[in-house]
């Protein structure tokens, strides 16, 4: 009886400790984004993505944001990105959220792995979120409503060839801010 117990324990506990090795946050969070409303209908026709499954964000006053992620070219893994971001202005509290960026065409695609890329304060993603949202921005006005990661109705569209989408994971932030994302592309 002791043997059989002993035996369960060390299975459970293999089983348990290696689960996360069969995780796939990428893989997990694209599934996310692929049944998240309109985001899903961007991987029929993109040329590529990056997907960041866990992108930390706080700041009081001065914000800052960090992340990892993986590029896609149809479908195909081809290497490593980073995101930092840096802002300005009204804003408080933290958050964790995913993000992808879809590259409509190969120039996009080009232009984003060609080493460092930079979206600059005219660029916005579409929030993925229980919640209403609106934002402004030096590119215009946008403003979308959803139900859920899992029946989203969103607002997005292609901007010089790319498209962003976030899903906010955690967290709270009063934001008001101006800033950027800087991404760095490393092959695979």
């Amino acid at each position: 009886m002791i043997k059989r117990l002993l035996s369960f324990f060390a299975v459970f506990v293999m089983a348990v400790a290696g689960s996360p090795a069969w995780a796939d946050p990428h893989q997990d969070t694209i599934t996310v984004f692929k049944n998240a409303g309109e985001s899903g209908r961007f991987f029929k026709n993109a040329h590529g993505y990056a997907v960041f499954p866990t992108v930390g964000k706080g700041g009081i006053g001065i914000g800052g944001a960090y992340g990892k992620g993986r590029v896609y070219r149809q479908g195909a893994y081809i290497g490593d990105a980073s995101m930092a971001q840096v802002t300005i202005g009204l804003q408080l509290g933290g958050q964790s959220y995913s993000q992808i960026v879809f590259f409509e065409d190969k120039r996009a695609l080009d232009e984003f792995t060609s080493g460092n890329f930079e979206f600059g304060a005219e660029a916005s993603a579409v929030a993925i979120t229980a919640a209403a949202g609106a934002k402004a921005n030096t590119g215009g006005n946008s403003a979308g409503m959803s139900g859920g990661e899992n029946d989203a109705k969103t607002v997005g569209r292609y901007v010089k060839g790319m498209a962003t989408f976030t899903v906010v994971k955690g967290g709270l932030m009063y934001e008001a801010s101006i800033g950027g994302q800087k991404f760095s592309y490393r092959a695979r």
